[in-house]
């Protein structure tokens, strides 16, 4: 813990706070609507204006630090000491059709480890922080993730990657284990939020396949700082690529994985 610590969450909280605020002003309105790599993989011009408003204030404010980003903005360079890692707009699908399921999603990580975790969700005004070693919080209140242990009373999440349409490799067996094993499943389009439940207690665990680092470079941290676990799909280190994140209460990780492992 540093000093630096609390300088880079209270830079993190305000950016989140501002790129928050053009998406709620600018949410039900008219702006312009892109495809990229699938019909369903969408992106708005609001993603840009929060990106270029996080990534611009970053070069003013932190000129050294290294900057990744959903829609290509900023510059990453191998020995940064701090790298910021950034989805501007979690949940563009949603964001795009009115559906209120989106956040801004900041993570930001030192010497290569998560260090700082920050997601708003300005819809619901609820602002998620961690720091590493020093816990989760909701809009300040101290955060903790359930205590349940059986998986057939758990209510848990995933979401399917944008190559669902055409690529042979997904989830759709996985979600059909779970349909079957656990209290309910959730779909709800921000990997980002889905992670938070998870840290929040809301949800007892949730899998996905073929995400990114902005995805979850902000939700693993809370979570592990909520007392939770995330792991790949073997039970190993949590993938910072987020190409394989598995997340729980820690008390069904096991049997999460265990049903993951099904053919």
């Amino acid at each position: 813990m540093t000093g630096e610590d609390d300088t880079v969450l209270e830079l993190a909280v305000r950016l989140a706070r501002a790129a928050g605020a053009i998406q709620r002003e600018r949410y039900e309105t008219n702006f312009e609507v892109r495809t990229k790599s699938a019909a369903i993989d969408l992106v708005t011009e609001v993603d840009h204006a929060c990106e270029a408003l996080i990534v611009e204030t970053l070069n003013e404010e932190r000129p050294d630090d290294a900057i990744v980003a959903e829609e290509g903005g900023g510059e990453d360079w191998e020995n940064a000491s701090w790298r910021w890692v950034i989805d501007p707009l979690d949940g563009t699908t949603n964001y795009a059709h009115g559906y209120p399921r989106f956040c801004v999603s900041i993570g930001v990580e030192r010497d290569g480890d998560g260090a700082v975790g920050v997601v708003f969700d300005p819809m619901l005004d609820e602002l998620y922080t961690a720091v590493r070693g020093r816990g989760a919080a909701l809009n300040g209140r101290r955060l903790r993730v359930s205590e349940e242990t059986e998986l057939n009373r758990a209510l848990v999440a995933t979401g399917f990657a944008y190559d669902v349409q055409r690529s042979r490799e997904d989830n759709l067996n996985h979600f059909a284990s779970f349909i079957k094993t656990v209290r309910a499943v959730r779909r709800d389009g921000s990997a980002a939020l889905d992670l938070c439940y998870v840290a929040a207690g809301r949800l007892d665990g949730f899998w996905e396949l073929k995400l990114h680092p902005w995805d979850v470079a902000a939700g693993n941290l809370i979570v592990a700082e909520a007392g939770g676990r995330v792991s790949d799909l073997s039970g190993g280190p949590a993938l910072r690529s987020g190409q394989q994140t598995v997340a729980s209460n820690g008390h069904l990780h096991a049997s999460i994985l265990n049903l993951l492992a099904r053919p």
